[in-house]
């Protein structure tokens, strides 16, 4: 299982521990990732993500799922994710039509 944000795509990144005496070794910074669920108030469901603590709080802030996963592109979704959104798209321009 990847260490990757299903929401963000925010991933690991790599960078030195440096020790008093300036000498530089490598090491890997991993986000913090959740198992979360979330609930979609177009689709009135449940989904399971595994997300990072900093990706939930931009989610919160947006206004939930479904605003989040309409304004994000693809690129940085999980596949799951963009299942998701689809059917929220579709859901939602039925209810506009």
């Amino acid at each position: 299982m990847s260490r990757i944000c299903e929401l963000t795509g925010k991933g690991r990144m790599v960078g030195h521990n440096v020790s008093h005496a300036n000498n530089k070794t490598k090491r890997t910074f991993l986000p913090n990732l959740q198992n979360v669920t979330l609930i979609s108030d177009a689709l009135e469901q449940n989904f399971k993500f595994r997300v990072s603590a900093s990706g939930l709080r931009s989610v919160e802030h947006v206004g939930g799922l479904d605003n989040w996963l309409l304004k994000t592109s693809d690129e940085k979704l999980s596949i799951n994710a963009r299942k998701v959104k689809k059917a929220v798209a579709k859901k939602q321009t039925a209810a506009a039509a």
